[in-house]
């Protein structure tokens, strides 16, 4: 993709939310409170796709500001990255799924081309897939999470992406001993810092 300025991205993504608001395209559109469209710097080199919007998303429109979000920021922070400049982040879908259920096929499937554009737009350098569902949704693999997260592949264009534990999983596992999910994290977290921000 040809290389457009920070204030070219924003516009772009800013017409692109509107365009996404407007959507009724599957059930979703009628159950929400807001659309949950993005969250972090348009010009970041990392961009991170979680699953679906929770209670917290749903009601201030921001994705992962929950428990599970602040956990997100706080292991962002543990390995010395910033959560609003080196991270944009997304989910698979923008409207909340009812009881906070995994998003079906055809509802992931409705949204996509608005996941597609976002990340056509902010053209990373890294892509990091958050959670199960994120994952299954660009490797299509049935894989656990447990056997694939940390590992790299080339996505879309040939964009490097990884696989990280999603922060709810984490919030269940507390121990931040060595190769416990905490830890591993911390390491892929390290990892992807290297890659995309090299010094």
């Amino acid at each position: 993709m040809q290389s457009i300025t920070k204030k070219e991205k924003e516009q772009k993504l800013q017409k692109l939310k509107e365009e996404c608001n407007k959507c009724k395209r599957c059930s979703l559109g009628a159950t929400r409170n807001n659309i949950v469209f993005s969250d972090g710097n348009p010009d970041a080199k990392i961009l991170l796709i979680g699953e679906a919007p929770g209670a917290d998303e749903d009601k201030t429109g921001i994705p992962f500001v929950g428990r599970a979000g602040k956990l997100l920021t706080k292991l962002i922070e543990d390995s010395n990255m910033s959560r609003k400049d080196d991270f944009y982040i997304c989910n698979t879908v923008k409207c909340r799924p009812p009881e906070n259920r995994v998003p079906t096929d055809e509802e992931k499937q409705v949204c996509e081309k608005y996941l597609m554009e976002q990340i056509n737009i902010v053209n990373p350098k890294v892509v990091v897939l958050c959670g199960a569902t994120s994952a299954k949704s660009f490797l299509g693999s049935k894989l656990k999470i447990s056997q694939i997260r940390g590992q790299w592949f080339k996505i879309l264009n040939n964009i490097d992406a990884t696989v990280i534990f999603h922060p709810s999983y984490l919030l269940r596992n507390h121990s931040e001993e060595p190769n416990s999910p905490r830890w591993l994290t911390k390491e892929d977290l390290k990892k992807i810092k290297t890659i995309a921000l090299p010094k």
